[in-house]
Order: structure tokens, then C-alpha cells, then sequence
């Protein structure tokens, strides 16, 4: 990967009165991007590490120190890695591979430290719930891992009928929404282990991955389709009603909230591959952001919540500063809190990653 381009000019959101960036902030290149919309080969970590996986290879980029690390490679060269995601300290990578492995990998030591089966096909989606990693499957289970133990599947949830390709744990531990692409949504509970969801939310039209909780909401979950359904939509998961439905146009890949600014960035592909910022609840567009040439694949948020990478398979990965701190705010907070936390260097023009 390496980084190509770098501008910060920006356009005024009036309404909103801040500015949002109409261009990516970096664009770095990613070569051999497996072009899969069911899969998660990107994720950012709470110590600004990225992670990104480019066929068989996870790479590791630090976005203040600009450190790169090729951190694994597949053994075979038919085999790839079809899945990432951090622990809520970042300490640890999980990664899904093609050969139906669960790999755990120490950030700090750059070593595996585990290797897990179970699953019969590959692993399209994790999600990290502190000890515990949910694993979905091509052939649509969904494991449980405790990796405190030797005998680490402790539950399956066999509730889809084709591959998870989405995974999402609220804050709080206790429910994990699944997508599959069985065109299902599925709430489940823990740490009740059942076999079968508490809410099955069926009214997409197409395959489920992009799934986010409402960070100040908690019941509030949002679930985005694929081509054949191309809309957004908001459950209150404590009654399983569907509360609004948007139409985004376009196969939604990737959903992440805003808790600065109350608002929701979708991901897309066919057809128009851009990402939009929609206000919340009115759901009124803030900005399009343009600019890949191919669809949209994976979306992560920096930890400091102000900035979103989008992964495409026009094998690029975009930067963009769209949530930067509201100005006054930043302008009232102390200077001894801007000394702890320090500012952010800027990046290396070119940053040669493979």
C-alpha cells in the first residue's frame, strides 16, 4: 500500500455550520483487494493501528507513527484472509481466513498466539465482545469463543440458512446483531447462549453486512442491504419494530454513527460507489463523498471518532476527515488536555506498505 494523493480542501456544510472535507484527506494504495462484498478485511484499533487485508497478507499501518508491518501471510497461495477485527483495547487481531480458521495475533509481539477450528468453510465476519469472539461462517453458524480456555467454542447459533457476512456486539456485551446473506437480520442475547434469536427482521430484500449500533441509543440498531434492496433501515431491537426505511440508492456495504455530530455515514456500491453522511433522524444529506472508481467494500472509524477509512475495489483505501471536532468545542477545551493528548502529525507523502 502505498499513499498517492493528499488534499484538504473543503467545502461549508452551512446548515451544519462546520466543514466536511470533499475529498479524502489521503488515499493510500491497496493492491490485490479481494473484490468480495461478503467479506471484513478492515478494521482500526483504539491504538491507531489499521489493519487491512490484501489477499493472503494482513498489513499493519500506524496512523500517527506512520509504522508499517506486514504482520501475516497464508501459507498457500490460493488461500486469503476473508475477515479482521480488533479487541476493544487493541491489543489483539482476530483474523477469519478461507481455510475456516480463527487466528488470534499479539499486536505488540507481532506473533500468533492462537489458531482455532470449528468452522466448516471460510469466515466472513468477527466481532470481539472482550473475551469472548463471535465467528460467522460461510455456511451461516455462528460460533462463540471463550479464548481464555483451551476448549474455546462454548455456543452456536445456527439461526441463518446462508453465509454471515456481518457481526455486531452493542456496547454494553449483552446483544449481537448477525447479516446474512439469507437477506436476515438477527438479534440475539447474551450471556443467555440460545440456539435461536430473540428478533428475526426479515423485511430486507437482499444480503445484510452492514449492521451498526446507535452509540446513544442503545436499542436503536441500523442494517443496510445489498444491490437487490439498497436501503437503510432503523429497528428498535427492545419491541422488533422497524422505524423508518431509506432509500439509499445504491448496495449499502458499510454504516458507521457519529456521536459528535448525531449523524450516520453509509458506505455503497453499485451504482454510485460514494459514501453519505446523513443527518439523524431526519436522514437529510449532509455530503456525498466521491471519488473511488469501484465499489465500496469496508468502512472503519478512527478511535478519536474523526475520521473514516473507506476500503474499494478499485484497490484504493480513502481517508476522510468528515467528523472533525466542532471548532468550539476544541477551542474550549484546556491546554492541558490538548498537551495529554497531543495533536496528530501529519502523515508521510508516500508511505510504501508493499
Amino acid at each position: 500500500m502505498q499513499a498517492i494523493y493528499s488534499n484538504n480542501r473543503s467545502v461549508s456544510t452551512k446548515k451544519q455550520r462546520r466543514f466536511i472535507p470533499d475529498t479524502p484527506e489521503r488515499i493510500l494504495d491497496a493492491p490485490e483487494i479481494v473484490d468480495d462484498y461478503y467479506l471484513n478485511c478492515l478494521d482500526w484499533s483504539s491504538q491507531n493501528w489499521m489493519a487491512v487485508a490484501l489477499g493472503g497478507f494482513v498489513y499493519l499501518w500506524h496512523a500517527t507513527s506512520g509504522e508499517i508491518i506486514q504482520l501475516m501471510e497464508m501459507e498457500q497461495p490460493e488461500d486469503y484472509v476473508s475477515s479482521l477485527n480488533f479487541t476493544q483495547d487493541g491489543s489483539y487481531l482476530a483474523v477469519g481466513t478461507s481455510r475456516a480458521e480463527v487466528q488470534i495475533w499479539d499486536v505488540n509481539s507481532k506473533k500468533r498466539v492462537r489458531n482455532m477450528l470449528g468452522h466448516a468453510e471460510r469466515i466472513p465476519s468477527l466481532a470481539w465482545n472482550e473475551f469472548i469472539l463471535s465467528s460467522g461462517c460461510r455456511n451461516g453458524a455462528i460460533h462463540q469463543h471463550d479464548v481464555r480456555v483451551a476448549r474455546h467454542q462454548i455456543a452456536a447459533m445456527n439461526g441463518h440458512t446462508q453465509e454471515v457476512c456481518g457481526l455486531r456486539w452493542t456496547r454494553d456485551g449483552r446483544t449481537l446483531a448477525s447479516g446474512g446473506n439469507d437477506n436476515l437480520v438477527l438479534v440475539w442475547s447474551w450471556p443467555q447462549a440460545s440456539s435461536s434469536p430473540i428478533l428475526t427482521l426479515n423485511e430486507h430484500q437482499a444480503a445484510v453486512k452492514a449492521l451498526a449500533w446507535c452509540p446513544w441509543q442503545s436499542s436503536l440498531l441500523t442494517s443496510g442491504g445489498g444491490t437487490n434492496d439498497r436501503t437503510i433501515r432503523f429497528w428498535n431491537c427492545h419491541s422488533g419494530t422497524l422505524l423508518n426505511t431509506v432509500d439509499a440508492q445504491s448496495q449499502v456495504s458499510g454504516l458507521i454513527w457519529s456521536e459528535e455530530y448525531k449523524e450516520l455515514i453509509s458506505a455503497h456500491g453499485f451504482a454510485h460507489n460514494n459514501l453519505v453522511i446523513w443527518k439523524y433522524p431526519s436522514m437529510t444529506k449532509v455530503a456525498d463523498l466521491k471519488g473511488h472508481t469501484n465499489r465500496l467494500l469496508h468502512l472503519a472509524l478512527s478511535p478519536d471518532g474523526t475520521t473514516v477509512v473507506s476500503a474499494a475495489a478499485d484497490e484504493t483505501l480513502r481517508l476522510w476527515k468528515c467528523f472533525d471536532v466542532d471548532p468550539k468545542k476544541k477551542k474550549s477545551s484546556t491546554e492541558e488536555e490538548s498537551r495529554s493528548k497531543g495533536s496528530r502529525p501529519q502523515l508521510a507523502s508516500h508511505t510504501l506498505l508493499r
